[in-house]
């Protein structure tokens, strides 16, 4: 008895985080639609609903056009009723982005800001914190909590930084970054982060591999729509393979590294570090950064190909480079369809959902999750 006890409860809890999961991915929505999407009974979608509005995130907001028989009414979700911050740590910057229960960006601040190990830093990542509230009118009620992505190997209870070396770390504990932050704090992979962010909003557990084309490229793989963290939580380190045996010198020591032809640096370096100026020259027929973007291209080309040949699932482009993903996605394409050993289709590929601070997203998006979870 007790065990179906547990079941039917956690089947309430499920039909419950499902249907608030609907209703705020949508302007408005009539319970029989709900019961409809989600193969639910009636009488369940009006508990649930009633409880939900009873706890503040969802509300009527009036009926739908008639189809001919009774007006349905219309229900919305109160996406401001709580929200979460994500930091994106950076060797030169830091991004601070505040995310609504629906996934949306409220607000996004971009910092230049030089990492150092010193109580000033951590001090000013706190009032980075305490400003973005204070600039968007949050009451600290509202405030679910802040998450942190940082660029290294997180241990797999989330308390320490095992290991950075963008930022020259080991063995840093949680509480040394978010010692000023004065609520429910968590620290994730950066690439962990941007790619729990791009599957977070949907419903059906699936898998992708997520490639991180930034200052160092990195990634993430997500089977089930989890993160695979590998036996020693390196997995998704696809900077670091190989593209090049003896090839260019990597920050990491060794020699040929997908990082060193893949990065976003290999194209800003050209335009001072400005991305948007590389792809806006591209755009006007430079014929010197046509030529750097072309052997990029191709380098990129063999990466995709290899993530797909192993992982067999689609493949998504993100980070700095990702967010101009339209402006060459046919061209990849293109050199991908040369690659494939098992036809043409490319339809494996698609660009980040997030183009801004992806990685801040997925680290404030960890909060919103553990919040629709435990309602």
């Amino acid at each position: 008895m007790i065990v179906n006890k547990e079941n039917n409860m956690d089947i309430k809890r499920k039909n419950k985080i499902n249907i608030m999961r609907t209703i705020f991915a949508s302007e408005s929505i009539s319970q029989k639609e709900l019961a409809d999407t989600l193969n639910i009974s009636w009488p369940t979608v009006l508990q649930n609903v009633k409880k939900l509005q009873e706890e503040g995130l969802v509300e009527e907001i009036g009926e739908f056009q008639s189809t001919g028989g009774r007006k349905a009414r219309a229900f919305a979700p109160i996406q401001d009723a709580y929200v979460a911050i994500g930091l994106s740590i950076t060797k030169n910057h830091v991004g601070i982005v505040l995310v609504d229960l629906s996934g949306n960006l409220v607000k996004y601040v971009r910092k230049t800001k030089a990492f150092e190990m010193n109580d000033e830093y951590f001090q000013t990542l706190g009032e980075y914190v305490e400003h973005i509230i204070k600039n968007t009118g949050y009451s600290q009620e509202k405030i679910l909590g802040v998450g942190m992505s940082l660029p290294g190997i997180i241990d797999e209870c989330g308390e320490t930084l095992k290991y950075s070396h963008v930022l020259g770390l080991q063995d840093v504990l949680k509480k040394t970054f978010c010692q000023y932050i004065t609520y429910p704090s968590t620290i994730i992979n950066d690439a962990n982060a941007a790619g729990h962010a791009e599957l977070w909003a949907e419903m059906k557990p699936h898998d992708i591999v997520y490639l991180s084309l930034s200052s160092s490229v990195g990634g993430a793989i997500l089977m089930d729509s989890t993160i695979y963290m590998g036996d020693n939580l390196r997995a998704g380190e696809f900077g670091h393979n190989t593209l090049v045996p003896n090839g260019r010198p990597c920050y990491c020591g060794k020699l040929g590294c997908v990082d060193t032809y893949c990065s976003e640096k290999v194209l800003s370096k050209h335009t001072d570090g400005n991305l948007a100026l590389f792809f806006e020259k591209l755009s006007e027929g430079d014929t010197t950064i046509r030529e750097v973007w072309n052997e990029y291209l191709d380098w990129l080309a063999i990466i995709v190909n290899n993530l797909r040949m192993s992982f067999d699932c689609d493949v998504v482009i993100g980070g700095y480079v990702g967010g101009f993903f339209e402006l060459f996605e046919e061209d990849l394409r293109e050199r991908l369809k040369l690659r494939n050993t098992f036809g043409t289709d490319v339809s494996y590929l698609r660009g980040c959902r997030y183009k801004l601070e992806a990685s801040a997203m997925g680290a404030a998006l960890q909060h919103i999750e553990a919040f629709i979870k435990n309602l």
